[in-house]
């Protein structure tokens, strides 16, 4: 049997975030199985925190994982950040004087930071999950207004170092094709570090596929009818995700199906949805809204019909996999989504799971339309059956162990 490998995965996501029970502690507790042994670092919002930290020890006692939370800092702005980064990294070379790790698996910038670091400074091998065009998707949101000075020197700073840990990653995982062909054209990429997509995997077990009973028992939970159409938003609204333009299609959806209900599935203020209604048209009538916890997002997700799903096509959202298309894709749910972001037109090309906008238009929301009643026909497990090749969380653990055995191949 192989020597245990020692990793120390490193996350400003936390693992009692959703992002970090989705996308970080299924993976761990996969490869857990094999011969790594894992200590996770991550940053906990104290609402969070306080209400899921025994559930997640639980979780990392079953799995053999340490698991070393820190307290995640809002305020004051951007010095908050700079803050953490500081307490990460102290904590990091803390760690690693105590267990002496193989591999710094890092995930996005912010970590590979510190993974880079530990490489210059301890040889431990340096893992860069890149996860998307970070900096890119900052300047991008607004978020780093390029009008500012000082944001202007945040994205600069962050691209240098982008460029560093490009050339001087062990290994390099791109969440999309898209995302790792654009690295490849980078003068900062050399050929001989090995990259490999891996995208946003879904837990099959978690996200079963969606029956007639299912769907007739979702809606008794949330009140819907069970003769109209419900068409589904999963996950945040705002910034990145595309809340007008899905507002103006239900409306022109409305226009055909009269008793059709938007389900928003979403922790966001619901007032972000309704102030909106009545540009479109729309009333609260027309619109559910409901928060979910990760186990009640498949229960009333199953309710919908058809799922929408818009985000910005940005520069660096080439590099972005939706976490919410493959657990759609997984219950069997057809989507309404737009192209330029990802792989996501490509997926659902080759898995025949919805349609795809190209612009934001009268004549493309018609066009949506009137797919509507194919998109009905459609056959749930044919859609998860096809989807299960791109998403399944098994196969997505496979990927990551062959990953993990090149990078820590000469150790």
């Amino acid at each position: 049997m192989a020597a245990t490998k020692k990793i120390l995965y490193i996350s400003y996501d936390g693992m009692t975030d959703p992002l970090g029970q989705s996308q970080v502690l299924p993976y761990l507790i996969g490869l857990s199985k094999y011969e790594y042994h894992f200590t996770i670092l991550s940053f906990e919002k104290k609402e969070r925190y306080s209400g899921l930290k025994p559930e997640i020890e639980k979780i990392c006692t079953g799995a053999g994982i340490i698991w070393v939370p820190m307290s995640f800092t809002r305020t004051p702005p951007i010095i908050s950040k700079f803050y953490d980064a500081v307490r990460m990294r102290l904590k990091a070379f803390s760690l690693y004087r105590k267990h002496k790790f193989d591999m710094i698996h890092c995930r996005s910038y912010l970590a590979a930071d510190i993974g880079l670091s530990l490489k210059r400074n301890k040889k431990a091998k340096f893992f860069f999950d890149m996860r998307g065009f970070w900096a890119d998707e900052k300047k991008d949101a607004g978020t780093w207004k390029q009008s500012s000075f000082l944001f202007r020197r945040i994205y600069r700073y962050y691209k240098k170092k982008e460029v560093q840990f490009i050339r001087e990653a062990d290994y390099i995982i791109s969440l999309t094709e898209a995302g790792r062909n654009e690295i490849m054209k980078w003068p900062s990429y050399d050929p001989r570090i090995p990259l490999s997509v891996i995208p946003c995997c879904s837990d099959m077990d978690h996200f079963t596929l969606t029956t007639a009973k299912d769907r007739t028992n979702s809606r008794e939970i949330l009140g819907l009818p069970e003769d109209k159409l419900i068409i589904s938003y999963l996950g945040s609204v705002g910034a990145w995700y595309m809340l007008d333009e899905m507002l103006e299609l239900f409306s022109y959806i409305k226009k055909q199906y009269t008793g059709a209900v938007f389900l928003f599935i979403t922790h966001s203020e619901p007032k972000m949805i309704l102030s909106k209604l009545a540009k479109y048209t729309l009333t609260e009538s027309d619109v559910m809204i409901v928060g979910a916890s990760r186990n009640q997002v498949p229960v009333f997700t199953k309710a919908s019909d058809i799922n929408i799903s818009f985000i910005r096509p940005d520069y660096s959202k080439i590099s972005s996999s939706p976490t919410k298309l493959g657990e759609v894709l997984a219950m069997g749910i057809p989507v309404i989504a737009n192209a330029g972001v990802g792989d996501v037109e490509s997926i659902i090309d080759k898995t025949g799971s919805g349609i795809i906008l190209k612009k934001f238009n009268q004549t493309e929301y018609i066009r949506a339309v009137e797919a509507i009643p194919e998109l009905l026909r459609k056959e749930p497990s044919d859609i998860r059956n096809r989807a299960e090749d791109i998403y399944s969380l098994n196969i997505g653990i496979k990927k990551y162990k062959r990953c993990y055995d090149q990078a820590l191949g000469d150790i």
